[in-house]
């Protein structure tokens, strides 16, 4: 190859290798069949609907912590303030950011605020459902007809009557002669 051509030639070839090195970090997939590893990051308290209602104003900061857990954020310049924040990114699943503010007046609740709709607890646990099998997980209440189709316990039998007084007799202390 002549020396005019080689030059031209290395630039175009760097050129392509650093196009596609770029547009492998940038994609979830390479050549659509190889999905790199993605480290699952977990932050923060999951608050759920149900942990929420228990909440009202006027309980302490002990109940609001046993009840919501330990905030993720307390400020020393804001003590009246607690943040909960709850963020989520897992491979094959929507990433999820939610937040919950907790305001004090002294040691009682003032006001709970939340920038999403939080959900329910099944919901949340559907939302981070990554297995893409199809689960068949049993039910877990039975129905009317279940419940009746189940067989009548035996009734124990009755506890033999306990006998009332002494049961043992015991020697003399003092030999009798």
């Amino acid at each position: 190859m002549p020396s005019r051509f080689r030059r031209p030639a290395c630039l175009l070839a760097a050129a392509l290798a650093v196009s596609g090195c770029a547009s492998l970090q940038s994609s979830d997939n390479i050549f659509g069949v190889i999905t790199p590893y993605r480290v699952e990051v977990v932050q923060g308290n999951v608050v759920t609907k149900e942990q929420l209602a228990l909440v009202k104003p006027g309980m302490t900061r002990a109940q609001v912590r046993d009840v919501l857990g330990s905030p993720l954020l307390t400020d020393a310049f804001h003590a009246d303030r607690w943040d909960y924040v709850f963020t989520i990114r897992r491979q094959g699943a929507e990433p999820q950011l939610r937040r919950i503010v907790a305001r004090f007046e002294g040691e009682t609740l003032k006001s709970v605020d939340s920038n999403a709709e939080l959900p329910e607890e099944r919901e949340f646990v559907a939302s981070i459902d990554t297995f893409k099998t199809s689960r068949k997980a049993p039910p877990l209440a039975l129905s009317e007809e279940q419940i009746k189709a189940l067989p009548v316990p035996e009734k124990p039998a009755a506890p033999a009557a306990e006998p009332i007084g002494p049961t043992r007799s015991y020697p003399p202390l003092e030999a009798t002669r």
